[in-house]
């Protein structure tokens, strides 16, 4: 097999990766609820963390991030060495975070990419995604809003992770690419912040 088709092969099981809805399984599972018909209905950590408490919810943030970390590092390891290998490792990246946004298994409605993108960054700009971490904990912190903390982290991780890669590497434009679609998916959030309607979660 040839590295590029290597390389396409890595990409679609990283979509394939990305697409499993761990939120939507350990509801049925483990609650015996569909968390899309929970709270805001988001599949994601915070709208089970609604359904299943705290535990549940730190288990599902986990998880949908593993869903990027595993693709990538496997990506990594088998395109080492080769031409164009973090250009396609960054595709594979991509390809998880669109999985999880939009999954072939739930009609192409998935959730938000907090934690898939954290998972990425974890791998590809390691310092960003702690920079990331700090900035949500401090940002959720102060407000009680989940969708500020990570507003502010994706800001933070993308920021950062082009300041230590610079515009020649595909990794800053991946950061780039996964704020831009987070923000996306929060503009419904951002719209009640703006109006001062969204809700704080509980201590």
């Amino acid at each position: 097999m040839s590295h590029s088709a290597l390389g396409v092969l890595l990409v679609v099981a990283g979509y394939l990766a990305g697409s499993i809805p761990f939120g939507v399984l350990l509801g049925r599972l483990v609650l015996g609820v569909d968390v899309r018909t929970v709270g805001s209905g988001n599949i994601g950590a915070t709208n089970v963390a609604r359904a299943g408490g705290k535990k549940m919810g730190v288990l599902v943030l986990l998880l949908d991030a593993a869903k990027a970390i595993v693709p990538v590092l496997v990506a990594r390891a088998l395109l080492a060495g080769t031409p164009r290998a973090e250009l396609f490792t960054v595709l594979v990246a991509l390809a998880a975070f669109v999985g999880h946004l939009f999954p072939v298994w739930l009609g192409f409605k998935g959730g938000k990419g907090v934690a898939t993108g954290l998972g990425i960054f974890v791998v590809l700009a390691p310092w960003a995604a702690l920079g990331g971490v700090v900035a949500y904990l401090v940002a959720y912190g102060t407000t009680r809003i989940s969708s500020v903390g990570s507003l502010a982290g994706t800001a933070v991780c993308a920021i950062v992770t082009f300041a230590l890669h610079g515009p020649a590497s595909p990794v800053s434009w991946a950061g780039v690419a996964l704020a831009a679609l987070i923000v996306l998916r929060h503009r419904e959030n951002i719209g009640r912040l703006v109006r001062g309607e969204e809700k704080r979660m509980r201590v």
